[in-house]
């Protein structure tokens, strides 16, 4: 795990050695560790590296080079299947100085090229610099458990694992994204490719870009759509589900520092450090923040289950009102997000980054097999299978939208509802996914749609970004590429039975976590912002909006006063709407520009 950074110059422009060391110390939490950049000033090239030392402690500095100098490479995350890779490579006589996983990609992409991407198991952005072929590569995991940002201004490419790191490098200071602002207000954080900087875009997950004097190449070197579902008996999927979950658990495991687990009690979870238990001799430390609201508190069922698994288990009951976290949250964010579940994830880390470097989650559980109560309550609704597939592509959209594409006009001042009253952001972020998804059942299409649009953009971001925040590393064994590819070959019906979410999932692991555990309601992790919003911070919030020059610039006052008096008086529940404008507020700069 560490932060990566750098750039290309297609005129060979050198950039100054002490812009390259302002990159690199606005990722300093990502890698308090070790340092090291690989400047060619005669080429106009730099990679950099910020490191969290997790695996190889010794041996794995990075930029590593090749033997004859032409091939540096650096990464941000971990090659889960590095030992058998290595193992691979030994055989067939190559020799390996080290036990870093990164010097695999290195002598994997000297022998395969950017084709060995597909052998690599594991969640990572890499960037290599090739002056044999006179270009740089960047490349993002299969489905984005890494960030890798990039823009290019006046010829030149600047790219680093996070944003904050890449404006004092670019030539000029991009302006506020204003079809960014108009896709936040519906999804509730801003889906990739897009971000809140004008030219600042994701490397998209799954791809991989090549940067030459002439111009750029972008391939997609993985894609989930490419699954087709098949008909399981039960018991052969288990078999296979079981065994392939406890294998991308088992190659979690490999680190050279302290590890444990975030444990909540929920199915995810409490199934990840069930398989942790099997592969360890010593008790897995798990770790939980409780609440002494008893509607927020998981803290019991995390007890249950760190018992039934012999673990080493560490609770602190946090405050509930988190509000004054959420600047800070949103500092590493680099971006307006509306999900207050980032703020109880910073605390639980913080309590983890006490013991452990390393903690695996069950992220990925919910996307992949219908975990969210938003699922049932739509596939729920009378008539939905006979829609139309456009009809139910919009409604399913709809559905899970934050403000309709009216209420957002509504909201703006009349110039900036003409400059956007023509985007929609249904065409512009969702439909092409669900193109690639129509050969899916429904269940899957929208569950495609949210793996490729809510895992990179939000959900992925709060392990990444609050574990970062904090010095340690999240590994997810859920979104193992195999897990992946095997949830996209089960049928809908497999995991959404009625109001029954994660159907056979749940039935698998029940000799695994127990029936209670297996069964429980789920629980969300998050805070009651509403509440506060309706009562002891109401004075806060409208200040905080009423303040913001962005806001002001944006929306008409009397549309944000009309939400805030609905919402105090209890005429109507805008607790999302009113948390996407307040992280919108408190991100947002004073020297922020809408052009």
């Amino acid at each position: 795990m560490c932060g990566i950074f750098g750039y290309w110059d297609r005129g060979a422009r050198a950039m100054p050695d002490e812009t390259l060391a302002v990159m690199a110390s606005k990722l300093a939490h990502r890698g308090p560790d070790d340092q090291g950049t690989w400047h060619q000033p005669g080429r106009g090239v730099a990679i950099g590296n910020k490191r969290l030392s997790i695996i190889d402690i010794a041996g794995g500095h990075q930029p590593m080079v090749s033997d004859d100098g032409r091939i540096a490479i650096v990464q941000n995350g971990e090659i889960f299947n590095y030992v058998e890779l290595a193992d691979e490579l030994r055989a067939q006589g190559v020799a390996l100085r080290t036990h870093s996983d990164t010097e695999v990609i290195l002598r994997l992409y000297e022998r395969e090229g950017i084709a060995c991407l597909n052998r690599l198991n594991g969640m990572f952005a890499i960037a290599i610099d090739d002056a044999r072929a006179d270009a740089l590569y960047l490349a993002r995991d299969r489905i984005g458990v890494k960030p890798l940002y990039i823009a290019e201004q006046s010829r030149r490419v600047v790219f680093a694992s996070e944003i904050k790191a890449m404006l004092p490098a670019l030539a000029a200071q991009p302006a506020i994204d204003l079809e960014a602002i108009h896709h936040y207000l519906t999804f509730n954080y801003i889906p990739p490719p897009w971000t809140v900087w004008e030219g600042v875009r994701h490397v998209m997950p799954g791809h991989w870009m090549k940067f030459t004097r002439g111009g750029t190449e972008v391939r997609r070197w993985w894609d989930l759509s490419l699954q087709r579902e098949r008909d399981h008996g039960f018991d052969e999927w288990r078999d296979e589900f079981l065994a392939l979950l406890d294998d991308a658990t088992r190659i979690r495991l490999r680190a050279d520092v302290p590890w444990g687990a975030f444990l909540s009690g929920g199915v995810d979870s409490s199934t990840i450090v069930g398989l942790m238990a099997r592969h360890v001799s010593r008790p897995v430390e798990t770790f939980c923040i409780g609440f002494e609201d008893p509607r927020f508190d998981e803290s019991r069922h995390a007890a249950e289950a760190a018992i039934r698994f012999g673990c080493e288990h560490t609770m602190e009951v946090a405050e509930l009102n988190m509000l004054g976290r959420w600047p800070h949250v949103l500092y590493h964010l680099d971006q307006p997000h509306g999900d207050a579940s980032f703020m109880p994830t910073l605390r639980v880390s913080e309590l983890a980054a006490k013991h452990v470097k390393v903690v695996l989650t069950g992220d990925g559980g919910d996307e992949l097999f219908a975990g969210y109560e938003k699922y049932s309550a739509y596939f729920g609704q009378d008539g939905i299978a006979s829609l139309p597939e456009e009809s139910f592509r919009r409604s399913y959209f709809d559905s899970i939208s934050l403000f309709t594409p009216a209420a957002k006009l509504d909201l703006y001042r009349p110039a900036v509802a003409r400059r956007l009253w023509e985007v929609d952001s249904f065409r512009a972020a969702a439909e092409s996914w669900f193109d690639e998804a129509a050969h899916f059942d429904r269940v899957n299409q929208a569950l495609y749609l949210d793996m490729q649009l809510l895992l990179p953009g939000n959900n992925l971001v709060k392990p990444d970004r609050m574990g970062m925040a904090v010095s340690i590393e999240a590994r997810t064994p859920f979104l193992d590429w195999r897990v992946m590819e095997l949830a996209f070959r089960s049928r809908g019906a497999t995991k959404l039975h009625g109001a029954d979410k994660k159907h056979w999932y749940k039935r698998a692991v029940v000799p695994l976590i127990g029936e209670d555990l297996a069964h429980r309601k789920k629980q969300m992790f998050t805070v009651p912002v509403g509440e506060w919003f309706r009562g002891e911070s109401y004075e806060w919030l409208r200040a905080t909006l009423a303040g913001s020059g962005l806001l002001q610039e944006l929306f008409r006052p009397e549309a944000i006063a009309a939400l805030l008096e609905a919402h105090r008086d209890g005429t109507a529940n805008h607790t999302r709407e009113l948390r996407a404008l307040c992280a919108l507020a408190l991100w947002a700069p004073d020297s922020a520009a809408i052009r």
